[in-house]
């Protein structure tokens, strides 16, 4: 069988691989990118699910709009001006199938064979493998504890004139890095300097420990006169909601917006409406912000928790910021006393004693660092994770 040239340029995903090997039993997981399902809230997912079937049933499972449910939109359009970004119509955003859909329509209408994006070094993987589909030349930008280097970035811009430049700002896949509302203002002149297009990734924002997070690239837009042409925005509600509802959307420019939707018909036809119904009726409901009261405590006890056996068990044999949200500890094996500095090396020593992670080479583009690794905390509890980092030191 003949398959495209296309998928010479990509590979079977590592996080994947390593899936493969977690059926051993009593092992821990720190591998997961995923939000832990017993905090789901099953009850109002549930009346939600009936109050769409009771109000408008064909509706809900009738064949939609490909553009989105506009209820739907309706909904994310408020939730969207309670995070800063008032004015914006239902008209102004799509509905897609989480943001993954998102970034692939992205890649879709914007990426010829050759042209040249910036992504952070390292990124979220399923989008370098998403972009190198459609025949990108992918181009890593230094990260730091807080984010991308505005400096760096827009050097590598003024150099390579990018077709656009791709981040997660806030809490960010794999780092969890927090970028500063200084260096968000950087970005966005930068932007205008040279015309280039950002592509902003925030499926984690909302998922803060304690003082909420910078305003999103979005949200600041209206400080830096120009910015907001130049901005595309995705969001999504699985790590917050329900990854199974598959609803995410995204906010642009009209042209690209008719762009991706004329290529998200070609490919799905619409989300889910019945999906679509149901998250509307939920934040309709008004029960997001107690959940999301909930999943940010929880998960920053469970974020203190890892970083506090970090320190205790593997002291200056690793290092790492500790996360202000999201889902992850990005860190960086020192070789202190002799110890492990090769995370792949350490993946499968920890497997051997119980515990996963995902080791950090393959969220970079180019020149990987073989020395770090991805944790994440979100499904493990506190008494998991403390067990879970014991197993590490052993293997480290």
């Amino acid at each position: 069988m003949s398959f495209a040239d296309r998928l010479n340029n990509v590979e079977t995903s590592a996080i994947r691989e390593l899936f493969k090997l977690l059926g051993k039993p009593g092992i821990i997981s720190f591998a997961g990118g995923f939000p832990d399902s017993a905090m789901f809230d099953v009850d109002g997912i549930r009346a939600a699910a009936n109050q769409a079937l009771a109000e408008e049933p064909g509706g809900a499972l009738q064949y939609g709009a490909t553009e989105g449910y506009n209820p739907l939109r309706e909904q994310l359009a408020a939730f969207m001006a309670g995070k800063g970004v008032p004015g914006l119509a239902p008209e102004g955003l799509i509905v897609t199938t989480g943001s993954q859909q998102a970034l692939d329509l992205i890649g879709k209408t914007l990426i010829s064979p050759g042209d040249k994006v910036i992504v952070e070094a390292p990124t979220f993987l399923a989008t370098i493998q998403c972009f190198r589909l459609y025949g990108a030349q992918l181009i890593g930008a230094p990260v730091d504890g807080e984010g991308v280097q505005p400096d760096a970035l827009e050097a590598l811009i003024a150099e390579h004139k990018p077709k656009f430049v791709y981040l997660i700002p806030t809490f960010g896949n794999p780092t969890g890095a927090l970028l500063s509302a200084e260096r968000r203002r950087r970005v966005l002149e930068a932007a205008v300097k040279h015309q280039t297009l950002i592509v902003e990734d925030d499926p984690y924002g909302d998922l803060y420990f304690g003082a909420a997070p910078p305003p999103s690239l979005l949200a600041l837009s209206h400080q830096v006169p120009g910015s907001r042409e130049l901005l595309v925005h995705c969001g999504s509600l699985s790590k917050v909601l329900s990854p199974g509802l598959r609803v995410g959307w995204m906010i642009g420019p009209a042209e690209l917006l008719a762009k991706a939707t004329m290529c998200k018909q070609f490919s799905d036809a619409h989300t889910s409406t019945f999906a679509q119904a149901t998250a509307a009726q939920y934040l309709k409901a008004g029960r997001m912000p107690a959940t999301l009261a909930h999943v940010r405590q929880v998960y920053a006890e469970r974020a203190q928790a890892m970083g506090n056996a970090l320190r205790q068990q593997l002291g200056d044999a690793i290092a790492f910021v500790q996360p202000q949200g999201g889902l992850f500890v990005w860190a960086r094996l020192t070789g202190a006393g002799g110890k492990v500095k090769d995370g792949n090396e350490l993946a499968r020593r920890a497997i051997e004693k119980g515990v996963a992670f995902v080791p950090g080479a393959p969220f970079y583009c180019a020149n990987p660092d073989p020395a770090t690794l991805r944790l994440s905390f979100a499904t493990a509890d506190v008494a998991k994770i403390e067990e879970g980092i014991g197993r590490l030191a052993q293997a480290v």
